[in-house]
Order: structure tokens, then sequence, then C-alpha cells
């Protein structure tokens, strides 16, 4: 992939004429440029602010968080930077914040905050369900835990935003598979639920399934369905699946549109309590 390029190092290295500089490339910040025909993606879009801050400064937010993996985001997203404040330039946030040494790493030619730094900054800055999805994701992609970002939450004590960031990753779980069911889980959290069991495997010895999230002691399940899928492999795969839930005496209730949660999320409460009453 072509990378945006900084104008007067090109001219200064001969790779470029000035007439070719003007003619194939275009600019998106002050002495940056992409090819004419170069794509706005979120990765193009994060090197070239990154060029623009010649090159001090660090990737971070939801810039971050797709660079150690997570998804969902595209080239509108706003590049987020860790760094000295110079003046404001579409499309970048420039955050002037304290971080440690052992709070960023390298990706490639790319300072980016760590997986839990990232973590701590989509807690403290996003709203909570959508820091919550990120969150999810970043803790599958990276393998994190609420354990690991509790060092900088001591470390940041008084930080604008620390009691919300509090709140999203006592509620990360790594566990989530997709952002519908994390916005399911949030939306049964909101009904006063406990908190389900995520990515619960199931076996009979021969054969295994997953079921999104659930309970144990009532085995009643909880999954986001992709839209039914017509024949071939794809229609055996279902059918296994829900027969081998049967088997293993679990009942799930699964869903395909997570604007009609709080539908769902009434169905999964009344049937959770029904069935805790019946096993008192």
């Amino acid at each position: 992939m072509q990378r945006p390029i900084m104008g007067t190092e090109a001219l200064a290295g001969a790779e470029l004429t000035r007439g070719q500089l003007r003619w194939n490339y275009r600019a998106v910040h002050p002495d940056v440029y992409i090819a004419k025909n170069q794509k706005r993606t979120l990765y193009v879009n994060t090197y070239a602010a990154w060029l623009w801050t010649r090159r001090t400064g660090i990737i971070a937010g939801r810039a971050a968080a797709a660079m150690h993996g997570v998804y969902g985001m595209d080239a509108s997203t706003p590049i987020e930077m860790i760094g000295p404040h110079i003046r404001h330039q579409r499309g970048v946030v420039m955050r002037e914040e304290r971080i440690g040494g052992d709070e960023v790493q390298s990706i490639g030619e790319l300072r980016v905050t760590t997986a839990a730094r990232t973590a701590l900054d989509l807690g403290r800055h996003l709203p909570r369900d959508l820091a919550v999805q990120y969150l999810d994701q970043l803790a599958r992609a990276a393998d994190l835990t609420e354990a690991a970002v509790a060092p900088l939450i001591e470390r940041y004590r008084g930080a604008r935003g620390l009691p919300r960031a509090r709140v999203a990753l006592s509620l990360m779980d790594g566990g989530t598979r997709r952002q519908e069911e994390t916005r399911m889980r949030l939306l049964m959290h909101d009904f006063g639920l406990p908190a389900p069991r995520t990515n619960i495997a199931l076996t009979d010895g021969r054969d295994t399934t997953v079921i999104g999230m659930g309970w144990d002691d009532v085995k009643l399940g909880v999954s986001y369905f992709e839209p039914p899928r017509p024949g071939g492999c794809a229609a055996v795969q279902d059918l296994r699946h829900h027969e081998l839930v049967a088997r293993m005496g679990w009942t799930e209730m699964g869903f395909i549109n997570s604007g009609h949660g709080r539908s769902v999320g009434y169905h999964v409460r009344n049937e959770l309590h029904r069935r805790r009453r019946q096993n008192r």
C-alpha cells in the first residue's frame, strides 16, 4: 500500500519533482500528501496525521484500538494523538496529556498507546456503550483484562473522565464475540440482570458449538444470529448448532437485529426470572 509522504522530504531527496508532486498528489495536511488515486482509509489517515506532527505524535484512542485489532471504524473516524498542542487540523484530535514510556509501543514505524492505555482512553473519552463495544473487541484481540488497566487508573487518579472509564472497564468482557452482543449484554445489565457468562462452549464429546452468552444455573443462553442464509452448508451448520444446544439441555434465545434489543431484553429477563423461581 502506498503511504502518505511529506512534500518537503520528497523534494529534498529528489524522489519527486515539484511538477510530479503537484499533478500526482493531493495535500491532506500541511506538507502531507497522498497519491491522487489513494483511497482514504483509517490507516492512511492515521499515518498522514502522524507525519503532520513531524513523527512526534503518539497514536491513541480509536485509531490505536484499530491498530490493536479492533474493527468497526472507518475513514471518518477522528485520529486521536497524544503530543504537544499544535494548531487545529481537520480530522485530528491532539491531546496534551501525561503518558509514561511503558504506555507506548511501536507498531511498524508508528508509536502507539499500549492496549492498556488505549483501553483507559477509550473509557475516558467515549460514551459508555460505544466505549464498551470497542473495549470488548480490544480485550479479545489483545488478551486484555481490567486488572491490566488498574495500575493506570491508579497512576492517573483525578484525570478527566476517570469515573466514566471505571464504569466502562468494569463492563469489559473479552468473551463477547460481536458488537451486537455487546449492546445486548449492556441492555441486560441496565435491566438489572446478573452478568452472563460469555462465549459458552457446549460439547457432547463429538460436536462442539458456542452460545454467545448465558446463565449456566438455568441453562439459558442468548446469541446474535446472522440474518438467515439460504440452503447449503450454512443452513446445515445452523441446524446442527440448534440440535446440539437442545441435546445439552439449553434454551437459546436469539436475535438478528440489536435495534429490537429492548424487546428481546424483556423476554430474556422474564424467562430468566421464571426459571430461577422454578429452581428455588
